[in-house]
């Protein structure tokens, strides 16, 4: 029950400076301490084992370690969804135990899904390994940082083997019948999940289609092992569990665990005035947490901050350093006494970091959510977290890292001017009453599923009775036939193929290609690698021009190489950095799903997805100001096929924002486009009742919405689509919840606080708030609009000027050509050969002389290529079209033509 909590005004003033925390503190809850629920041992639990709880002062269970230790007993697969720091570990470790201390044949392997957790947790078991002596129970990390003497004891020895999901597919399935994981998948009996809410989206799909390769192994092996899960509070734990795992579940939930006294805090940063006290918006969470954490060092507090990504944790980190090192000889804190940690640091620096934080060396981290795991980092009294990190299960996770130490602590949330901060300050009780949200995970994906059936081929020859763990293998088999990558062999398929299939792809994205970044330094030009990425990775954060962070320090990109998958980078001392931008479009290929909703239709299926990224602008440290746009000399392109939903916008709702339509200074229609503010409010609603962060789901509209007169006939609608080749079930849930998501979209727009529309609800101040909710409500039920009053705000977003306008081509033509070929730009050769350019309305006419160009430019990526690069140099309308005619030279074609007939007549003769 809540103890006390209060709903605070803030103060609006024009820094963050001259305000504390408190000051700034819209609401606080104060959740007492709790008290222990707490069970006798087990009967059926092993006295040695007992003598080893009440030596290291444990006399009784907690209620739901005691449940889990009797569901194992009794032979179920069980998932526990109890708090943070409530003894989840001992809660799997003890059936473990009584089975490795009972046979001391038994095997169990402990998947985690870091190396970093992996190893915290095999320092967490040296009390049990020391108390029962490596003759009774033996224990290992095997890992790609294990070296090959230790491999060898622990395959020989090792009753308790952690590892990742990596190893398991690289190392212990292709190898089952060698160097003695034969005997490992023999007498295999548990397999031990932790964190397992942490596999979502491609990760988890990888995972569910490891275990559906170890069931074969194991069923070779004639054993069949239990799954004993640990997971955030989700409102699914069993459906993911059964998902992954491939086995039905039982659950353990309630919490048997004491707590100390934990307090929440809601900061809402001050709004930014500028000329005639007009309001600019709010200032940053990032901002705000830069201030805050140099006090809560100054006054020896052990906190971890919390940042949504690794450039997020890049700038607060400088900017917490940078106000500590200016804090001058009366601060008892240095900006040595905190550090970064996230992704892309070497398994060296991360450990050394987690050494000093454990050891009290270091005062606070700045983190991604590589944290928000269970890794021991020492006792924390706060956290701090930067903006509501997307769902309930990971805020909990998060603020669930301090007070482990039975002390009160306090919990941070520095609300971003983003939909659900924003939604979270209107209704501070919906973060502390609500239910989790659900994971999602798709294991039949079928690029997943292919990568991993091609593995099981090189396992174990296929069989029919794999169609039940493979949906599609009986598509997937003709084609690796055709491929001769399998054979037949006596009525299965063996592999014939590359030698490693299993190190084909990459267990944690959609995507194997990987960048490095590499640092030049020095006079003679030495090459040192900082980091690597994945390909969608790199085109935004490596792309040149791109201001790159990494330990607080800031790098510019120079080159990025496409071929060798390298870019270069040196050191910078500017004041900004970089956030890249683009465009996307979409088609439709195939639907899969469709029903009628209110005044909507609504379908699900396959679109192709073309992300172009073009640009960038520089935000300025401290501050955030744009400094302005920045053009790629070459855009960066990716173009995939993935799963989608998409809605039918009722046509007065099309018609109604068409009409509000106003073109820009460079003649595109891109001024008062509420279409934009509906994708916005429909993508935040659904990644509201669903798990999904921003990165795994996007939503436009179609390409034909900004079409002033566009005809009835002609759908205009609204997609929600995976940002994953081949989708990962996100679309597919969405489908589901269409009108959870209306409802949602609609409660976050209507309620928030703002007089016409903000960022938090609809994307931008230039549109109207009640023409957006308007929008969704008319998905339901049909109404008039609401009066408009123009919002054109223009000169306060930075203009990103182009050479070329659509309208003028036809007298730019060689221009055109020329700035294309001078910028590199495949294609820009061909253009100059056009014969004639002609513009009327907005459909611009190619004249060719030659039939096979117009059928060559016919195909969908080569006419892409060229719209793409039209848009690029010039200012095109959005529904812009291309079409080609021939003026072929018939005379000289035919003369051509036989001189290739006679040249190819003379070769075979």
């Amino acid at each position: 029950m809540i103890h006390r909590q209060t709903h605070v005004r803030k103060k609006e003033v024009a820094t963050v400076r001259e305000q504390t925390s408190e000051d700034l503190t819209i609401y606080t809850k104060t959740v007492p301490a709790r008290t222990g629920e707490y069970a006798d041992f087990p009967s059926a639990l092993l006295p040695e084992i007992r003598a080893y709880l009440e030596g290291q002062g444990i006399s009784r269970l907690y209620t739901h370690q005691a449940e889990m230790f009797e569901k194992a007993a009794a032979g179920k697969n069980v998932v526990i969804t109890t708090s943070t720091a409530s003894g989840k570990t001992l809660s799997f470790l003890l059936p473990v135990l009584q089975a490795a201390l009972t046979d001391p044949l038994t095997r169990a392997v402990f998947v985690y899904p870091t190396k970093a957790l992996a190893s915290d947790q095999y320092r967490a078991l040296q009390p049990v390994l020391e108390y029962f002596g490596e003759g009774r129970i033996s224990a290992g990390v095997y890992d790609g940082d294990t070296l090959p003497a230790e491999r060898s004891r622990i395959r020989k020895n090792a009753n308790i083997i952690l590892t990742n999901p990596e190893m398991l597919n690289a190392a212990f399935l292709p190898n089952h019948s060698k160097y003695g994981f034969d005997f490992i998948f023999a007498n295999l009996k548990y397999v031990v999940i932790d964190e397992l809410h942490s596999y979502r989206g491609a990760f988890g799909a990888h995972l569910a289609n490891i275990f559906r390769r170890m069931k074969r192994v194991c069923g070779y092996y004639r054993s069949a092992p239990q799954f004993l899960c640990s997971s955030a509070t989700i409102a699914n734990p069993v459906e993911l569990a059964e998902k992954i795992c491939g086995a039905p579940f039982g659950l353990i939930e309630r919490d048997g665990s004491p707590a100390p006294e934990k307090e929440y805090r809601i900061l809402q940063p001050p709004v930014i005035k500028g000329r005639n006290d007009k309001a600019y918006g709010r200032y940053s969470a990032s901002s705000m947490a830069a201030e805050l954490i140099p006090r809560l060092a100054k006054e020896e507090h052990h906190f971890i901050a919390f940042g949504k990504s690794r450039r997020n944790v890049e700038v607060i980190l400088k900017e917490a350093r940078d106000r500590l090192d200016g804090a001058g000889f009366l601060s008892r804190a240095d900006s040595s006494r905190i550090a970064g940690y996230r992704g892309g640091y070497t398994p060296q620096e991360r450990r050394k970091i987690e050494g000093k934080m454990a050891a009290g060396e270091l005062l606070g981290l700045v983190s991604t959510n590589a944290l928000e795991l269970g890794i021991d980092i020492g006792k924390l009294d706060s956290t701090v977290i930067v903006g509501y990190p997307g769902t309930r299960a990971s805020f909990w996770q998060q603020t669930g890292r301090a007070g482990r130490n039975g002390e009160k602590c306090v919990n941070y949330l520095i609300l971003e001017n983003q939909p659900f901060d924003q939604y979270i300050a209107i209704d501070p009780d919906w973060l502390f009453a609500g239910g989790s949200e659900n994971a999602i995970v798709d294991p039949d994906n079928l690029l997943i599923q292919l990568s991993h059936i091609r593995a099981a081929a090189a396992e174990l020859p296929l069989s029919l009775d794999d169609a039940a763990l493979f949906p599609d293998l009986g598509e997937v088999i003709p084609v690796l036939l055709g491929a001769e990558e399998v054979r037949t062999l006596a009525g299965r398929f063996a592999w014939s193929g590359p030698a490693f299939p299993a190190g084909d792809y990459s267990l944690r994205n959609m995507d194997k290609t990987r960048y490095k970044l590499l640092l030049r330094s020095g006079e003679d030009g030495d090459m040192r690698e900082i980091t690597e990425m994945d390909e969608s990775q790199a085109y935004h954060e490596l792309h040149p021009g791109a201001v790159y962070m990494h330990d607080g320090e800031l790098y510019e990109v120079l080159k990025l190489d496409l071929v060798r998958r390298t870019a270069e980078a040196v050191p910078f001392e500017g004041n900004y950095y970089t956030v890249p931008s683009g465009t996307q479009e979409t088609r439709i290929l195939q639907v899969f799903q469709q029903e009628e909703f209110e005044r909507s239709h609504i379908c699900f299926g396959d679109i192709n997805v073309n992300e172009v990224i073009s640009m960038y602008k520089k935000l300025q440290f401290h501050n955030h100001q744009n400094l302005g746009y920045v053009s790629l000399t070459v855009p960066l392109q990716k173009d995939y096929d993935t799963e989608s939903t998409w809605i039918r916008i009722p046509e007065n709702v099309v018609q109604t924002y068409r009409s509000l339509l106003a073109p820009t200074r460079t003649g595109e229609l891109a001024l008062n486009n509420h279409f934009e503010g509906l994708a916005y409010a429909i993508k935040n609603a659904a990644m509201m009742v669903t798990m999904t962060e921003r990165d795994d789901i996007d939503v436009i509209v179609s390409n034909n919405a900004l079409i002033p007169n566009g005809s009835r006939e002609e759908e205009v609608s609204l997609f929600i689509y995976d940002k994953y080749e081949g989708g990962l079930g996100y679309s597919e849930k969405i489908y589901d919840l269409i009108p959870q998501i209306v409802d949602a979209a609609i409660r976050m727009v209507g309620g928030c606080a703002c007089e016409d529309g903000c960022p938090a609800c609809v994307g931008d101040y230039s549109l109207n708030k009640k023409m957006v909710l308007w929008g969704l409500e008319n998905l339901r039920e049909q109404t008039e609009p609401p009066a408009f009053h123009g919002k054109q705000m223009e000169a306060e977003v930075p203009a990103i000027e182009k050479e070329f306008s659509f309208f003028r081509l036809a007298d730019q033509w060689p221009a055109f050509c020329d700035r294309v070929v001078r910028s590199g730009e495949s294609g820009g050769a061909f253009l100059g050969m056009i014969r004639k350019v002609e513009v009327e309305g907005h459909c611009l006419t190619l004249t060719l002389g030659s039939r096979f160009y117009e059928t060559w430019l016919e195909d969908p990526d080569n006419r892409r290529g060229l719209e793409n690069t039209l848009r690029y140099y010039a200012v095109c309308p959005a529904d812009m079209q291309v079409r080609f005619r021939v003026e072929e030279d018939a005379e000289r074609v035919e003369k051509t033509k036989g001189k290739l007939r006679r040249r190819y007549d003379d070769r075979l003769s």
